[in-house]
């Protein structure tokens, strides 16, 4: 008869455990004063107005625009540096030709891990001819490159968004070589 009656004491203490903690929880995650609300919001700022964050990034004047293959417009529109190490290039991708044209192949690069992860512009780069270094495009953990993927074709007048991220060149560096392949190099400026 002993063991039946500490069975049954420990359920009824177990019982006992989860009713307590569910009523805490249930406490702690109760409705509180609605009147204590946070005066600002993560996107929003006080003052004469904010500055497009590095993915808007889009000014009246691009930084560089690159006549590629078939029609192909690239108009490169911020080149943004950011605290955790890397910049990222934003800008647009336009057909100008007046016929569908499909994304040649060769924007992806030629590495393998970035070919197995299908139509990208894992092929850019950028080029610190000052420090005699070279930046790809970085790559997640996966080995997909940090860029617009799924590029496939683009009807005649039709833009689509696009950016790359890169590591970051030293501070000191503003002036870099954007080249990506089938389009020529532009010199382009980091900011921030």
């Amino acid at each position: 008869m002993t063991i039946r009656f500490t069975a049954h004491a420990r359920r009824g203490l177990v019982a006992l455990a989860v009713s307590t903690g569910l009523a805490l929880g249930v406490a702690a995650c109760g409705g509180g004063d609605d009147a204590k609300k946070p005066e600002t919001s993560a996107s929003a700022s006080k003052g004469a107005g904010s500055k497009p964050s590095a993915q808007e990034g889009q000014s009246d004047k691009p930084l560089a625009e690159l006549k590629g293959p078939s029609g192909l417009l690239l108009r490169i529109t911020s080149a943004q540096r950011d605290a955790g190490g890397f910049v990222t290039v934003n800008g647009a991708l336009r057909n100008d030709g007046g016929s569908a044209v499909v994304i040649p192949s060769s924007v992806r690069g030629n590495e393998t891990e970035v070919i197995r992860n299908g139509s990208s512009l894992g092929g850019a780069t950028l080029v610190d001819s000052r420090g005699k270094k070279r930046y790809y495009v970085l790559r997640d953990t996966d080995g997909r490159p940090l860029t617009t993927t799924g590029l496939t074709s683009l009807k005649a007048g039709e833009e689509t968004q696009v950016f790359m991220q890169f590591p970051s060149p030293p501070t000191t560096t503003t002036d870099v070589n954007f080249q990506l392949p089938g389009f020529p190099t532009a010199t382009i400026q980091i900011s921030g």
